[in-house]
């Protein structure tokens, strides 16, 4: 006799299933929560958002803060419906709304902007690129993300550093808080999770066609293990301008301070 596959059981919330595809991990610890709520400041002037409320756990701590309005982007209609009939209030907003499709405009009225939330870990690079395009709106928050992906952002060498360690410092002041086991969430993920503090810069030296030098920066940490020489070879930059000292060096050695020297070389200014 055949036997039947088995098809795994969804897990399931207040009777509503708890999906993958949206990276639903939702929190269970109010210590963590709290801890969130508590890095940041809140006044009965601030504005803030949060990315995927899931049943509410979060939410509902936020809406009880003195602010003037908070704003959940929550893409499943069913957790949406779910939160806004369990945590009615006049400061809650709820949109059925992917917050990748967000226009600017949205981020310009209210601001500025605090975020807290327990990003979904698949959209996490997404989110942060959102956000460095709004840091001008935005003060400050508190995101949940894998600690994996927390650790690179804060680095400032050695291994782990790189683009993205560069990049989001750049424009945002970051700081480690607590790391989060995953029997803190339901259901649990496979990995550690990590609160994450960012606060935007307001003030920040513009850099010479930025663009490009973002991907020359993605150049130099293409091959971290070779030497910045080796590692620019095959693009077109006239490497007999940078000076000698950088040559046999790793990107994983050089600060942002040393590319932004190297990238006014190589452009010949």
């Amino acid at each position: 006799m055949k036997q039947q596959k088995k098809h795994p059981v969804r897990p399931v919330a207040h009777g509503i299933a708890i999906k993958k595809q949206f990276g639903q991990h939702f929190l269970r610890d109010q210590k963590v929560v709290d801890h969130m709520i508590e890095r940041v400041t809140l006044t009965k002037q601030t504005s803030v958002f949060e990315i995927g409320c899931g049943d509410g756990f979060l939410t509902k701590s936020i809406v009880q803060q003195p602010i003037a309005r908070l704003v959940v982007f929550e893409i499943d209609p069913e957790w949406a419906q779910y939160v806004q009939g369990q945590y009615p209030h006049p400061r809650l907003t709820i949109l059925q709304e992917n917050i990748l499709d967000v226009k600017p405009e949205f981020f310009q009225e209210n601001a500025p902007w605090v975020l807290l939330a327990n990003l979904p870990y698949a959209i996490t690079f997404p989110i942060l690129h959102m956000l460095q395009k709004n840091r001008l709106f935005l003060q400050e928050g508190v995101i949940m993300i894998q600690e994996e992906v927390a650790q690179k952002l804060v680095k400032k060498s050695g291994r782990g550093y790189g683009y993205v360690s560069l990049f989001f410092q750049y424009y945002f002041d970051l700081e480690l808080m607590e790391r989060i086991k995953p029997g803190a969430f339901v259901p649990p993920p496979k990995v550690d999770s990590r609160l994450l503090y960012f606060k935007s810069k307001k003030e920040i030296k513009e850099i010479p066609d930025e663009i490009n030098f973002w991907k020359f920066i993605k150049a130099c940490f293409s091959q971290p293990r070779r030497t910045l020489r080796n590692s620019l070879a095959g693009y077109a930059f006239d490497l007999s301008l940078i000076p000698s000292e950088y040559h046999e060096m790793r990107s994983q050695q050089l600060s942002m301070h040393n590319f932004l020297e190297i990238w006014d070389i190589i452009r010949g200014k």
